[in-house]
């Protein structure tokens, strides 16, 4: 399990709003298409230079290609970067202000009680 590339993960796609509507239609090519593709790219350096161990394993993959934010905090995934990606694939199939947060809010709550699961990488 790696933290560090679930928070990569979700931290590049929010980025780009191409990226945010292809992970919102098709989950799991996404996922696939980005481990590929991505996953080892390293962080903010543009060109050739790739590590070449990263990868997600299968409760990873299934929970990203399941867009299931619970399993992803549970993993380790930090709460901001999958609320902000899932707020931008989301929010717009509520009609109410705030009404996914609320929900986002309210899943954790329903799972988890302090201590929350460690979310450093």
């Amino acid at each position: 399990m790696s933290r560090y590339l679930l928070n990569k993960f979700l931290y590049t796609i929010d980025r780009d709003p191409e990226l945010v509507e292809r992970y919102r239609e098709d989950p799991r090519g996404t996922v696939e298409w980005w481990e590929a593709e991505r996953a080892n790219a390293i962080l903010n350096v543009h060109g050739a230079e790739r590590s070449t161990w990263l990868k997600f394993d299968d409760v990873e993959r299934e929970a990203l290609a399941t867009h299931d934010y619970v399993k992803l905090f549970e993993l380790g995934a930090h709460p901001f970067l999958s609320l902000t990606l899932c707020i931008a694939m989301f929010e717009r199939d509520y009609e109410e202000p705030l009404a996914f947060q609320l929900k986002f809010g309210a899943d954790l709550a329903a799972r988890f009680t302090f201590p929350y699961p460690d979310i450093t990488t």
